[in-house]
């Protein structure tokens, strides 16, 4: 597993407890689901950069959806 970066995030309570709810309905915690957030929204905007690995798989399976 990749080292994380430990830190502290200040939310106030009515956005926890959307973020809480949004977790528990995709069965992740709210640390995974603030994770999930920001890497969509990274991916979204074009800031990720996938490892060499992660992309052979994404281009091979990208040329034939059907399998």
């Amino acid at each position: 597993m990749k080292d994380k970066k430990t830190f502290v995030l200040r939310i106030d309570q009515e956005m926890y407890d959307m973020l809480e709810k949004w977790a528990s309905d995709e069965f992740r915690s709210v640390n995974g689901q603030i994770e999930w957030v920001i890497a969509k929204q990274l991916k979204d905007s074009n800031r990720w950069k996938a490892s060499p690995d992660k992309k052979e798989k994404t281009t091979s399976s990208s040329k034939n959806p059907e399998s």
